[in-house]
């Protein structure tokens, strides 16, 4: 057998197993348009489809819930830095005042002042 035999023999052998794989690989037209409409819309869905969905919307649920109570966290912190510094600024004129009043007779607390 000569080169030239048995490259013709090897290229026609590639073609036939080329044809028989090409009928496996490719779907018929029919099936093809059917392949992603496998039911109607009345037909019950899957089991595997509905657990699929119940996991997204499980997951979807848990995202939000995280978003919003770092939200809320974020908020609290604020709220909580706001009021200290609004109890820090009263402390300091209360301060200011019983300084600024004190007689130098008695402690200087407010609950310990005579009145007259």
């Amino acid at each position: 057998m000569t080169w030239r035999q048995a490259l013709l023999l090897s290229c026609f052998s590639a073609v036939v197993l080329l044809s028989n794989a090409k009928q496996k690989i490719f779907m018929q037209e029919s099936d093809a348009s059917n392949f992603l409409k496998r039911r109607s819309k009345r037909s019950p869905k899957p089991r595997d489809e509905v657990n699929a969905e119940n996991r997204q919307k499980l997951r979807a649920d848990e995202l939000r819930r995280e978003y919003y109570e770092e939200q809320r966290n974020e908020f609290e912190n604020f709220v909580e830095e706001q009021n200290d510094e609004q109890e820090e600024r009263s402390r300091e004129a209360v301060e200011q005042w019983r300084q600024w009043h004190y007689d130098g007779l008695h402690p200087s607390y407010l609950y310990n002042r005579h009145h007259i």
